[in-house]
């Protein structure tokens, strides 16, 4: 997966479309496309407020994803890489949320994000965090106005990351019409 994310990135700057951090929640089937699987795109759908709409080509299958940068983060770490919410919708999997640390997380740590009132569970793996129930994600951030992720990070440091909601409602009916679910 580190290898997808990364060779996204690599395509999404040359693009312009910033970072693309399309990280999604591993799908629990044993199916993963070949290493050799060809990968095109990213391709801008939108702007949508304060997130970014694409697509991306990968083993003859259209994946749609939007993002958002981080608005800010505490403690400043030195260092630290690109900070990314995404939402992905796959052929084989709906709903998939990410964030991407821009540091490696402790094996088996746990972060939370809050909506409003809504806390949701997130696991981790290596420097990605994922949603335990997208679902629910997706639904919580339709009607916020901010995420805050708070993660433990390296050396035993809280970090609290937030991230605007601003336009997350038209960027993902813009991905959901993109990709539409299967029939």
């Amino acid at each position: 997966m580190r290898t997808r994310i990364v060779c996204l990135t690599a395509l999404a700057l040359g693009l312009g479309l910033s970072l693309s951090a399309v990280a999604a929640k591993p799908s629990k089937s044993s199916h993963k496309p070949p290493a050799h699987a060809a990968i095109r795109g990213p391709n801008a759908i939108g702007t949508f407020g304060d997130w970014i709409a694409a697509t991306y080509e990968q083993a003859g299958h259209t994946v749609c994803y939007a993002f958002t940068r981080v608005q800010s983060s505490t403690p400043s770490l030195p260092h630290r890489g690109d900070v990314v919410l995404t939402v992905t919708q796959r052929p084989d999997q709906r709903d998939g949320v990410a964030i991407e640390a821009g540091f490696d997380f402790a094996p088996k740590a746990a972060m939370t994000v809050q909506v409003d009132r809504t806390g949701l569970d997130f696991y981790t793996a290596e420097h990605n965090a994922f949603a335990r129930d997208g679902k629910a994600s997706v639904a919580a951030f339709q009607r916020g106005e901010r995420a805050v992720a708070r993660s433990p990070g390296p050396h035993g440091r809280k970090v609290t990351d937030t991230f605007s909601l601003k336009g997350f409602s038209a960027a993902y009916a813009a991905i959901v019409k993109a990709c539409p679910p299967p029939k």
